[in-house]
């Protein structure tokens, strides 16, 4: 049998909305270009995320009955305390309310003014977080992660040359942690190999820099591993998982992706020093050690979604979806980010659009006219997330342009996924037309998310 199925049935569904061309172009003018401002009953498709956005299993919502609303000693916690531990070994289980809760109160208490933080490559809010810290956050992906075109297995490696060359210059005091991203997002969704996380591991171990992950698709990454890595092939998903936070000295994660829930995070650690430090401040700003923000309902949903996440038959179909989705673009000839990840195709926006420059914003540009074309939601990776100016204010551009089509966990069929894709290929055909866009309006952080647009 060669037809790779969904390993679930639909027991349940969601309306939704089928609009006109016409609708969409005052949608979006209203939404000022940003597809962040649409309002979802004016998506037909939306791959914006697949954070939060995951289907949950009648398992998970059975146990969300069974959740204890207690405010302290939540038996719900417990449940959920035992299942991250037994995946990452961690010693101090501190839930919060998504991932860049936890981001905020590790970069709140470790960050700084002079600190800088390495990573493989930061996503937008781990960055934020960050500089909102007064640090600096500095990616350190491979060459071939930085090139769309060239394929290969594990493009979201950590660069260690690079990574040894920034702890001589800027000195192993001034760096509080170093981060790898599994799977590596902003560089296309693209794995991380275990012998990288095990050699980055080495080198910092030996200029007492601790290593944390941010894994939050640490499941997809391990599926990578098995598949594609030597050694691993006869391992569990969870032997994986086990070895990859073995070499880390604590993690954050949104636990919105791999826990298969819509709400959720945690940081972890083995300091006890650094999680009393970690405790204290969510108390003050999300709530008890035993629920950090959460309806205790929903650490019930996550202790399930952490053991369906390990199933070997879903990260199968997970994966392939994505392939399939890739395939589709392929054969049309529309260049992306090769090869697929574990969660999304990104579109390469440089060759998509190469008659508008990096400035202008190409990858905002494409995502918008897609919208227009099929209500299909999309998010620019690219000059508007990552773009800054320089002292002249001149435009600095980062390595890529991508635009992302992040699928959201066991909600859409193949024919979505074809639909989406015609959408795509449609656009990619009148590709000429596009037109360069400008910002009118932008915040001091994160201004992907409520910048404003008009078109050059």
């Amino acid at each position: 049998m060669k037809t790779k199925i969904e390993p679930f049935k639909i027991k349940s569904i969601e309306h939704i909305p089928i609009t006109t061309p016409e609708q969409r172009e005052k949608y979006l003018d209203q939404a000022f270009l940003n597809p962040f401002y649409l309002r979802s009953e004016a998506i037909t498709i939306d791959m914006l995320t697949d954070s939060g956005t995951t289907a949950m299993s009648s398992n998970q919502w059975s146990a969300i009955m069974d959740g204890d609303e207690s405010y302290a000693g939540s038996r719900s916690y417990y449940k959920f305390e035992d299942e991250v531990r037994n995946i990452t070994g961690f010693k101090h289980i501190i839930p919060t309310h998504q991932g860049r809760a936890a981001e905020r109160i590790l970069f709140s208490i470790m960050g700084g003014k002079g600190k800088v933080f390495p990573n493989n490559t930061h996503f937008d809010t781990t960055r934020g977080n960050i500089e909102y810290a007064l640090s600096e956050a500095i990616d350190l992906p491979t060459k071939i992660g930085k090139n769309p075109e060239i394929i290969a297995d594990f493009k979201g490696n950590m660069d260690i040359e690079a990574l040894e060359e920034l702890i001589n210059r800027v000195g192993a005091r001034n760096i509080p942690v170093c981060y790898i991203t599994v799977t590596n997002n902003s560089g296309g969704g693209q794995p991380v190999s275990m012998q990288n996380i095990r050699e980055t591991s080495e080198l910092v171990k030996k200029y007492g820099i601790p290593l944390f992950l941010d894994c939050c698709r640490f499941a997809e990454n391990a599926y990578f591993i098995k598949m594609r890595e030597s050694g691993y092939e006869n391992k569990s998903i969870l032997e994986i998982s086990r070895e990859m936070f073995s070499y880390a000295d604590g993690c954050t994660m949104s636990a919105k992706k791999d826990g298969l829930s819509n709400t959720g995070g945690f940081l972890c650690m083995n300091n006890d020093k650094l999680a009393e430090a970690a405790k204290t401040l969510l108390i003050v700003t999300e709530g008890f050690i035993t629920y950090g923000g959460l309806a205790r309902r929903d650490l019930e949903a996550l202790a399930v979604g952490f053991r369906e996440v390990m199933d070997e038959n879903y990260l199968k179909y997970r994966i392939h979806q994505i392939a399939f989705f890739g395939e589709l673009l392929t054969n049309a000839g529309v260049p992306y980010l090769m090869p697929t990840g574990g969660h999304a195709v990104y579109l390469d926006a440089k060759r998509f659009a190469p008659h508008i420059k990096p400035k202008e914003f190409p990858g905002q540009s494409i995502s918008c006219e897609i919208y227009k074309v099929g209500g299909v939601r999309s998010v620019e990776i690219g000059s508007v997330m990552f773009g800054k100016n320089d002292e002249k204010g001149e435009h600095i551009a980062p390595a890529m342009e991508l635009v992302r089509f992040a699928v959201p966990r066991r909600v859409y069929t193949k024919s979505h996924i074809e639909y989406t894709a015609e959408a795509i290929i449609e656009v990619y055909e009148k590709r000429e037309q596009l037109k360069g866009m400008k910002i009118t309006w932008q915040p001091d952080f994160l201004r992907h998310f409520t910048s404003k647009f008009e078109y050059v």
